[in-house]
């Protein structure tokens, strides 16, 4: 997640990307952080344990060259499915159709876009993904729904 880790503190996040701390309220389990370009940062117990990208004005993100923001979401599920068939990735569907590889803590969920369904990544702390009760509570909608 570029220079981002898990179980940082809101007030690390803030220090690394060079913008002001937040404000943060409480949104169910776990405190929001809406951070430049379409990035949003979600915290458990104060600490780091997801950012979610917008699939069109979030940043760019790739693995193995395949870009996991904003492209057909039909086509980054065949990846993910692709990479876990040859590498051994852990695949789970969430409740909402969307899929993870859980053991690289990567998650595509759809975004409307007009007409078209992109990718929207999320990455997760694991034990996120493991938990239906965390994994069910992960943000839905991006930036421009």
């Amino acid at each position: 997640m570029g220079p981002l880790r898990f179980r940082m503190s809101p007030a690390e996040v803030a220090e690394t990307l060079l913008v002001p701390e937040p404000q943060l309220h409480m949104d169910g389990l776990y405190e929001q952080h809406n951070l430049p370009n379409g990035v949003k940062a979600f915290y458990d117990a104060g600490k780091l344990a997801c950012v979610a990208l917008d699939a069109v004005v979030g940043p760019q993100v790739f693995l193995a060259g395949f870009p996991l923001a904003g492209s057909d979401h039909g086509q980054g599920q065949q990846f993910l499915l692709d990479q876990a068939a040859e590498h051994g990735h852990c695949i789970l569907f969430t409740s909402d159709g969307s899929l993870s590889l859980t053991d690289l803590g990567i998650l595509l969920r759809p975004q409307r876009v007009g007409e078209a369904w992109l990718t929207r990544p999320l990455f997760v702390r694991e034990e996120w993904l493991e938990s239906e009760y965390y994994r069910d509570r992960l943000p839905l909608e991006g930036v421009t729904d």
